[in-house]
């Protein structure tokens, strides 16, 4: 029956905090809008097999998540709810999940502890509110290596674990989860999981964890969930697109795509500030610390691998992207909670380097939430640092409202700092991490609903709006100048019939057999206006909108 009550706790606060608004605001580009587009190419096509965007084969990605996507579109429409929707429930999963293997590891309450330190950080709150592929992708990941472990655990006859299946079930299911990952993100499932293997397989002072045979069992399940998609697409349209796809990934971690470079301490910033407030209880866990089964110790030691892993390979790939390290969330909330649980238990203290944290970061984030609608209200306090970007000084100009009412988030995250250090000087520690946890997901929800609506006013709004009066017109819609999904998806293309469609100098120059509807950016406009073809339409906040009536 307490199972019962905690399952349906999470359930509920998933429920409430991770379904509402996800429709609020349009789809973001990149990620969001193109992920939407293939899932919404698949239904227009009725081709499922195939990973297509705007109507040519895209080798980023296979096709998984936008199978679920697809699913979540005929349901619900083509929309935002539907886009976001299948990482909602994939969030709700998650915490179960967390609840589950918690106590089967430890107990009950280093189960509940772990969810709440997950569901109460900045991204991965945040993460289960979007429309991109990573959360059921780390999941995925996260099972694999756990089942393995359960098969681990059950051939070394480990007593201290009640594991009622056989070894060879939780190895056949630990085969399933990594192949769907794959299926879901591409090779690089296998990569983290075979160096997650190679790290333990040294520090274990190369003693075989796994045998041979098993290892090759594995494989070959993990081959046979791949082929599920991988083989079929090769034989149905030959291995042009299965090349294409394995040159993608080997470029993608040999230079920055699409411009997303970083410095190579990316990852380590993203994670202390993005998953604040649990990143600073697991900077405790990494050092040593006396767990009294085995089995907790080694589940400790394979997390502190993973989230090295992770953290090393995403910084060495010149691709930096804020989700890329995200699989990190897992081990990072584990030893947030293993911090946590020795703190109720009077086996450490809330240092002072603690406090420093939770208050520094926690103030930085106030301070940004509160003085961003003082700045939005005066916006001429910022044109004179980007007095030479036309495009920033035209996105400036967006009509946006900023009501005062957006400071609340910030006001709160105070209070619920304030609160926690009282508790916590109350050694009323259970009740002190359930508000700071609780409060902040309540900051995160609030900081949706009144920044990001905000945010899409100054970046994107106007581009959406502009495609959007194209849905259900005849002709072309493209963008020159930068890469975007957004006129795809809110026009609302059809497969089209003349195979020029996507050839620019045709769309601009040639005998074009249709409208052309064209954006741009206001740092083109010295090109267009070299363009005798086109006649300017319109201009809103660093876009430009061009039109070429058919000839």
């Amino acid at each position: 029956m307490k199972n019962a009550y905690y399952y349906f706790l999470i359930i509920f606060l998933g429920s409430i905090f991770f379904i509402p608004f996800l429709g609020g605001v349009h789809l973001f580009d990149w990620d969001e809008v193109n992920f939407a587009e293939i899932s919404r190419e698949m239904i227009t096509t009725n081709d499922y097999l195939r990973v297509q965007v705007n109507y040519q084969p895209f080798w980023e990605k296979p096709p998984l998540f936008f199978w679920i996507q697809v699913l979540s579109m005929k349901i619900f429409g083509i929309n935002e709810f539907a886009a976001r929707f299948p990482n909602a429930i994939v969030g709700i999963i998650t915490l179960l999940v967390l609840f589950r293997m918690g106590s089967l590891l430890f107990d009950k309450r280093f189960g509940f502890i772990w969810t709440m330190a997950y569901f109460g950080s900045i991204l991965p709150f945040l993460y289960f509110k979007s429309g991109i592929i990573d959360p059921i992708f780390n999941l995925f990941i996260f099972l694999g290596i756990y089942y393995f472990l359960k098969f681990k655990w059950k051939n070394e006859n480990s007593h201290q674990l009640t594991l009622l299946q056989p070894k060879n079930l939780y190895l056949v299911i630990s085969g399933l989860f990594i192949g769907l990952a794959i299926l879901t993100k591409g090779p690089v499932a296998y990569l983290i999981v075979f160096f997650v293997f190679i790290v333990y397989w040294v520090l274990n002072r190369f003693k075989l964890f796994i045998s041979i045979p098993k290892f090759i069992l594995l494989s070959l399940i993990i081959f046979a969930v791949m082929f599920s998609w991988f083989g079929i697409e090769t034989i149905k349209n030959g291995p042009e697109f299965m090349m294409d796809f394995i040159t993608y990934q080997i470029r993608l971690f040999s230079t920055e795509d699409a411009g997303h470079g970083g410095f190579p301490g990316f990852h380590v910033v993203v994670l202390l500030f993005g998953c604040f407030p649990a990143s600073i209880f697991a900077i405790r866990g990494f050092y040593k610390m006396k767990l009294n089964e085995h089995h907790q110790q080694d589940f400790r030691k394979w997390m502190i691998i993973l989230f090295w892993v992770v953290l090393v390979l995403f910084s060495v790939v010149q691709s930096k992207i804020i989700h890329y390290s995200s699989l990190a969330y897992f081990p990072l909330t584990f030893l947030a909670a293993l911090t946590i649980q020795n703190l109720i238990e009077k086996k450490n203290i809330l240092d002072k380097w603690k406090r420093f944290g939770i208050i520094s970061i926690g103030l930085i984030f106030a301070f940004i939430v509160i003085i961003a609608p003082f700045i939005g209200r005066n916006i001429e306090i910022l044109k004179p640092f980007f007095e030479n970007d036309p495009d920033i000084l035209a996105t400036l100009e967006a009509n946006v409202s900023w009501t005062g009412w957006e400071t609340i988030p910030g006001l709160l995250m105070i209070i619920t700092i304030i609160i926690f250090l009282i508790l916590i000087k109350r050694d009323k520690i259970v009740y002190a991490f359930r508000m700071l946890f609780i409060g902040n997901a309540i900051v995160m929800m609030l900081v949706l609903i009144f920044f990001f609506g905000r945010i899409e006013l100054y970046t994107q709004n106007a581009h959406v709006e502009f495609c959007k009066t194209l849905a259900g017109k005849e002709g072309y819609v493209v963008t020159k100048g930068f890469k975007s999904y957004v006129h795809l998806f809110y026009s609302k293309r059809l497969p089209p019939e003349n195979p020029k469609y996507n050839n620019m100098d045709w769309l601009i120059n040639g005998n074009v057999d249709a409208d052309v509807y064209i954006v741009s950016k206001t740092n083109k406009k010295e090109y267009w206006q070299g363009i005798q073809t086109v006649e300017q339409i319109g201009e809103k906040n660093g876009f430009l909108f061009f039109k070429r009536k058919r000839d």
